[in-house]
């Protein structure tokens, strides 16, 4: 399959669908995230094999604290088990790993895991960007707090670039996606991304994210080929 006419530099995907996946075959719902997260580390592979340069993963919202304390306990485990046994094969397949959200309220082993994965993989050229503890509102409400703090203290309104620099994906020097997909037949952007995805194509397919695969991600760039991005001219 020919994908190289007009390959996204940067996709974004909302993973949805682990827990229906678990409940349509009568499995835990931690069996769905498990095997959620293995299809999030193949679907990085194939972007990276096809030449995509940035992957943006909603693993964890904000609003997903609202989860019964035992899903969430469980959710953390499993980001940091996964980070801690698989640091050293993500950083010698070549990729690095940033992540974007609050951390301060991940718990402090998770936030040691993920900075010791974003120094070791920071010189290396495929960029896997995890969105965890993420909210959309509140990454445009901070970056305008702060634009406000900064226009106080100039007494004067700061250059027309300054708000674009405080969102989290261009300060690890990340474009907005070109594409945004979201697995699992629904149609939001629940909070996800919502400064960067203003010209992005938004591609929404059935499928539960656990079925996901990389000829679904192939014929999602296929679909993306088609569309006419016009920018507004």
């Amino acid at each position: 399959m020919n994908l190289s006419t007009s390959l996204p530099q940067h996709i974004a995907i909302i993973m949805d669908g682990n827990g229906r996946w678990a409940k349509s075959k009568s499995l835990p719902k931690n069996i769905g995230h498990r095997e959620g997260s293995k299809v999030a580390e193949t679907i990085a592979k194939e972007c990276q094999r096809l030449g995509v340069k940035y992957l943006t993963l909603y693993a964890f919202s904000s609003e997903n604290w609202n989860r019964s304390e035992d899903e969430v306990s469980w959710l953390m485990s499993l980001l940091h088990d996964y980070l801690r046994n698989n640091v050293n094969k993500l950083v010698k397949s070549g990729m690095r790993v940033s992540f974007i959200g609050d951390r301060t309220r991940l718990p402090k082993d998770l936030v040691a895991v993920m900075n010791e994965v974003e120094a070791s993989s920071i010189n290396n050229d495929f960029h896997l960007i995890l969105a965890i503890s993420y909210s959309g509102r509140d990454e445009i409400r901070n970056a305008a707090a702060k634009m406000c703090e900064q226009a106080l203290k100039l007494q004067a309104m700061p250059e027309d670039n300054y708000f674009d620099q405080l969102i989290s994906t261009n300060k690890i020097g990340v474009p907005d996606p070109d594409l945004l997909i979201r697995t699992s037949g629904e149609y939001r952007l629940s909070n996800f991304l919502l400064w960067q995805v203003a010209y992005s194509e938004l591609l929404f397919v059935e499928k539960l994210w656990p079925d996901f695969t990389e000829l679904d991600l192939q014929q999602a760039i296929l679909e993306f080929n088609k569309r006419d991005r016009r920018y507004g001219k």
